[in-house]
């Protein structure tokens, strides 16, 4: 099973599930693993709200989710999901829509 850090949570990378693409890092809680092991629906737990949430409560824009990796050390996941639209809550596919060079932020390529 997972190993929760101090704050009782782990990071929890979600990636498309069909192309690979990294799309948006989060954070987990016991109940969001186990609220999303029973539904197939990708929860997390918002430190900045201090609550549960579901991705796409709101937007719509759920992930399904088709498979969970657990890291070597058992305190990082890989969430493997099929989105129903931009899983960035800016509208972008992917949170990671942005790259670090020289003069900044500039446009990642697709």
């Amino acid at each position: 099973m997972p190993k929760f850090d101090s704050s009782g949570l782990l990071t929890a990378v979600v990636t498309d599930a069909d192309s690979g693409t990294v799309l948006m890092v989060a954070h987990m809680n016991a109940e969001a693993v186990e609220l999303t092991r029973e539904t197939g629906m990708a929860h997390f737990f918002s430190r900045s709200r201090g609550r549960l949430w579901k991705k796409g409560e709101t937007s719509g824009n759920v992930l399904t989710v088709t498979e969970i990796l657990v890291d070597c050390d058992q305190d990082a996941l890989v969430v493997k999901a099929k989105p129903a639209g931009p899983a960035c809550h800016t509208g972008a596919v992917s949170c990671f829509y942005r790259k670090l060079g020289d003069n900044g932020l500039t446009p990642a390529s697709s």
